[in-house]
């Protein structure tokens, strides 16, 4: 049978739960209605990677959950496995304070990530004035706990990796620069309303249901993927399993509240490793191809100054192309020291249950 996470579960057949989905519960991999845990927590971002993970996590532990989503329409199955949904978005005020009616503990993942043709301003309100209109809304709602969910690209290209929370801060685009601002403007407004809050920065996450990275992993399983420049760059991502179970941690520790914490993994290897490593757990040679970055850097320049005025997906980015040369290796000492947090997939367990589940959805 097909490789499952802890987060996964089996459709009624039997089966790996495959992106076509009709049966209660199979859009997200929710397990059904489970007994309760003391408090309701909301999960905003309900219907992304990581905060559909969150909520399978929750339901299978038994917790009251709530979702908040922006169309109802699309939650349907959140609704069949025992999630309740709030409709709402971080725009919205009023929504957000119906959302935490009786809500003890919130994981706030929703943001906009990099889209063409949004104009910063749309980064702003979601990315930055989000996280303060919610803690606002969960002061008032005498909420216990907000877990804010930044991410590791505040501190951009690690010059002296691993990084951990105090490195410099060196964001390269509009998504990191808004995430880093609305990190920083979230911590202000719960100390000044005395709403306890803690920040967890995931490394780059992985596993069944991504996207991100799957390009990757299909490009190296098909003998697609050269790398541009030496692929001297270090790189550590950080299983969805393991990155759920960090958050929930966070969430639940008295001793997080006012903590920021990077939750990855303790292996990071270079870019030529990884891609050896998915190569070789993908059964193929790696291609072994390596170009020069300073054309494709150019290109990337050129693409997005004609394809981004006019709204168009540009075929190639400079930050695509700085994915090959700028390191991304984390130290992940404070989670394990305050919270007890420890990684549990290994990298080379998570390359090979990947891709497995890439193969039975289709996707690869």
């Amino acid at each position: 049978m097909p490789y499952t996470s802890r987060l996964d579960t089996l459709n009624m057949a039997g089966t790996l739960t495959r992106p076509a989905y009709d049966a209660p519960g199979d859009l997200y991999g929710l397990p059904g209605p489970a007994g309760d845990q003391q408090g309701r927590v909301l999960v905003t971002g309900a219907t992304g990677f990581a905060g559909s993970a969150m909520l399978r996590a929750l339901v299978g532990g038994g917790y009251k959950v709530r979702a908040l989503v922006r169309d109802r329409s699309h939650a349907r199955a959140l609704e069949l496995a025992g999630v309740e949904v709030a409709v709402g978005n971080m725009k919205d005020s009023a929504s957000l304070t119906r959302a935490l009616r009786d809500v003890s503990t919130v994981y706030h993942f929703a943001s906009i990530f990099r889209q063409v043709g949004l104009p910063d301003e749309e980064f702003r309100v979601v990315n930055v004035e989000g996280p303060s209109r919610l803690i606002i809304a969960a002061s008032s709602a005498a909420v216990g706990r907000v877990v804010h969910i930044s991410t590791v690209g505040v501190h951009g290209d690690i010059e002296h990796p691993p990084a951990n929370e105090s490195s410099p801060f060196s964001p390269g685009d509009v998504y990191q620069r808004t995430k880093l601002e609305g990190e920083q403007q979230a911590v202000a407004t719960a100390e000044r309303l005395g709403v306890p809050l803690t920040v967890v920065r995931p490394a780059p996450m992985y596993g069944p249901r991504d996207l991100r990275l799957l390009k990757m992993f299909k490009g190296v399983a098909h003998r697609r993927f050269p790398i541009l420049g030496r692929g001297d760059a270090l790189f550590s991502m950080v299983h969805i399993d393991d990155l759920i179970e960090g958050v929930r941690m966070a969430g639940e520790s008295p001793s997080a509240v006012g903590r920021t914490y990077i939750i990855g993994s303790d292996e990071f290897m270079s870019l030529n490793a990884l891609v050896n490593l998915i190569a070789e757990e993908a059964g193929v040679k790696p291609l072994g191809l390596h170009l020069p970055v300073w054309p494709f850097y150019a290109a990337g320049a050129l693409c997005e100054a004609v394809c981004e005025p006019l709204n168009i997906e540009p075929p190639i980015y400079r930050r695509r192309v700085a994915f090959f040369t700028k390191s991304r290796a984390f130290d992940i000492s404070r989670a394990r020291a305050e919270l007890g947090y420890e990684p549990k997939v290994s990298l080379r367990e998570g390359v090979r249950s990947t891709l497995a589940w890439y193969r039975a959805a289709g996707w690869i």
